[in-house]
């Protein structure tokens, strides 16, 4: 039963964790612009994105434009684009394989150990989409940082965290946590005695008869 529900808990944090990872995926907010030095009064606020670039103004209007062409895109975000989709891709594969081996489901089968192997390698697939994900979160965090405190970046374009990036990361551990716990579900085997016991059994019941001399 506590294996049962550590595999009800495992995927309902993935499935959280996966729909963090589209959804942070999406969101334009990956970084945003600094207000410090002359920058603190301004009027419109520039946003980033992997998809698009948005500008929301004072008086409360948000205008986003799509990236034209992939290949005038920094190679960074391009493979942060890449690792999120493919991080995505994998943690939903493995959420299916997973729910096939959950004892609270009838596909996959009726026998429990073969349906815990099957779970144990959903988790397996999830923590590696997870991983792929947290890698791409943390170099796109790597590339604010360096940008921020370059001293040659002008102070107007210099950008820091958004919220997008924030709801991936929380996404991508949720995602890792609930793999992990599917990947610790599956059982262990019964040790075997390997030596017989010392006691040898009787090949029949005690004679009752005497020899008389």
């Amino acid at each position: 039963m506590a294996n049962s529900g550590i595999q009800l808990l495992g995927f309902f944090l993935s499935l959280i964790g996966i729909a963090g990872l589209i959804i942070g995926t999406i969101l334009p907010q990956w970084k945003m612009s600094a207000y410090i030095g002359d920058n603190i009064i301004t009027a419109v606020a520039m946003y980033q994105g992997l998809w698009m670039s948005c500008a929301f103004q004072s008086t409360g209007q948000l205008q986003c434009k799509i990236y034209d062409s992939i290949l005038q895109l920094d190679s960074s975000l391009q493979a942060t684009r890449a690792l999120m989709i493919v991080g995505i891709i994998v943690s939903i594969a493995g959420l299916g394989v997973a729910c096939m081996g959950m004892k609270c489901t009838t596909c996959g089968g009726s026998d429990r150990l073969r349906k815990s192997r099957i779970a144990m390698t959903g988790g397996i697939i999830l923590l590696v989409g997870g991983l792929c994900a947290i890698v791409a979160c943390s170099w796109f965090a790597h590339n604010v940082i360096r940008a921020f405190y370059n001293p040659y970046t002008p102070v107007n374009t210099k950008f820091e965290f958004g919220a997008a990036i924030f709801i991936a990361w929380g996404g991508s551990l949720l995602d890792v946590l609930g793999g992990a716990m599917l990947a610790a579900s599956c059982p262990r085997k019964k040790q075997v005695n390997k030596y017989p016991s010392m006691a040898s059994p009787r090949s029949g019941p005690p004679s009752s008869t005497k020899e008389y001399v």
